[in-house]
């Protein structure tokens, strides 16, 4: 569902008793804790339920405009304020100089917006200056945003040092990565094919008077977002949300791969457990699904339950093999390493603003940690999927370049490599049409000498 829809919707739902100035108020808020560091994720998880919704889509058209609302802020008020007071007028910035059809008139917005400061006692005293600020934006709207256009991070909306980085790795593609990023992510559904076809599936969605479209062999994807709660058969286990790029993994890793039945499967860092089931729906398969955090670790089971199937599931550091290996070797292990998630910004447009231009290169140590204590427990024959939602080559291409030249018994199959958002791509028996609909991946299969 577009900003204008979803906003509207809460709106109508709670107008009488949730007015515009507390929506911004807790916008502010995430917008400051999330500049302080905290994922916005969990700074919206801490609004109050009612407010939530309206908050979320609001904050995410915040971040997706920060760049620019952040510079206008500097030619409004060059002695920058206090965090709570930058953030509410960052706020209210962003969301009066987005494109395209705002859920708010500009005089609704910043008169509202004026309301929050004066509702907040630490800000009353400078509601003028906000209202000063905001107005004369109006008054110079124009002619401010062709002056902050000149800056880089205001005109693509991403941090400097982000954008040097893909311009630098990838010089030919990178305007259309960061356009990619900026857009909102479709909501995409995987179809549990051992219960439903996608053909029969796509016909209770137009029983439901929902609109969509197939993509790849078992993806779904909806013309408008939709609550899972009125998605057909998503309580019974028929589907799952899932971006269509990570749904490139279980037929990577297992299509083609012979040898025992039940085939005995390695999910690291599993949670939340999307991989893991769709490992256990492409195939008969035993699957140990690993993370670090119990309550992601919950996340997995219930998914599970969900969908009516099962796994091993265990709470464990996967480099730490004295904590959870009991000695045996896997047919296959997914290594869906962790990493800086500049790959899905579209669906989470704070990643960009609380990453730091070292953080890949430290990921990339873990993710190297990762693949040499797990490399061991692959049987002779048997295949690895090292995967990261993330375009950066360090995390990608050059981990993998630099795993192969350490060891002389792996070779790598044909893969797909960078996934990138914003490009046609296609690989056969997963994509045969061209998609552009797709987070950005990097996929390398590994495959272990029988030798």
């Amino acid at each position: 569902m577009g900003l204008r829809r979803f906003f509207l919707y809460s709106i109508m739902t709670t107008a009488s008793q949730l007015p515009l100035w507390r929506q911004l108020q807790s916008v502010a808020h995430v917008l400051q804790a999330m500049l302080s560091g905290a994922s916005g994720t969990a700074a919206i998880n801490a609004v109050d339920a009612a407010l939530r919704p309206g908050v979320q889509a609001l904050s995410f058209a915040v971040w997706r405009h920060l760049g620019q609302a952040q510079a206008l802020r500097a030619l409004l008020a060059p002695r920058k304020p206090s965090p709570q007071l930058d953030a509410l007028l960052c706020s209210a910035l962003a969301l009066l100089s987005q494109p395209g059809d705002p859920a708010y008139d500009a005089f609704t917005l910043v008169n509202q917006t004026v309301e929050a400061a004066k509702k907040n006692p630490k800000l009353k005293a400078q509601a003028g200056f906000v209202n000063a600020c905001l107005r004369r934006f109006l008054r110079e709207q124009p002619a401010l945003l062709e002056q902050v256009a000149q800056q880089p991070a205001a005109r693509w909306n991403h941090p400097a040092w982000w954008l040097a980085q893909i311009q630098a790795e990838w010089p030919t593609q990178w305007q259309s990565i960061l356009t990619a990023n900026n857009a909102q992510a479709p909501m995409v559904l995987r179809v549990n094919t051992r219960r439903i076809s996608v053909a029969a599936y796509l016909q209770q969605l137009d029983a439901a008077g929902l609109q969509a479209e197939p993509l790849g062999p078992v993806g779904v994807v909806l013309r408008t977002a939709t609550a899972v709660q009125h998605i057909p058969g998503f309580a019974d286990g028929l589907v799952s949300v899932q971006d269509s790029a990570a749904q490139w993994a279980a037929p990577l890793l297992l299509a083609g791969l012979h040898g025992p039945t039940p085939l005995q499967v390695l999910d690291a860092c599993a949670a939340p457990g999307g991989k893991t089931a769709h490992l256990l729906e492409f195939a008969d398969v035993a699957v140990t699904a690993l993370d670090i955090d119990a309550q992601r670790c919950q996340r997995i089971h219930d998914n599970l339950l969900r969908l009516g199937l099962s796994a091993q599931v265990l709470t464990a550091d996967a480099a730490d093999l004295p904590s959870w290996w009991q000695g045996q070797n896997y047919d296959a292990i997914l290594l869906d390493a962790p990493c800086s998630g500049s790959g899905v910004v579209r669906r989470h447009p704070d990643i960009r603003w609380l990453r730091r231009a070292t953080d890949a290169a430290q990921l990339a140590r873990q993710q190297a940690r990762l693949l040499a204590v797990l490399w061991p427990l692959l049987r002779p024959g048997g295949r690895l999927l090292y995967c990261t939602c993330s375009v950066f080559q360090v995390e990608g291409q050059g981990q993998i370049k630099a795993f192969l030249d350490s060891n002389s018994n792996a070779s790598l199959l044909p893969s797909p490599g960078h996934l990138l958002p914003g490009q046609a791509v296609q690989w056969p028996g997963l994509v045969d049409n061209p998609t552009r609909e797709h987070d950005g991946f990097y996929y390398a299969l590994l495959e272990k000498s029988a030798a």
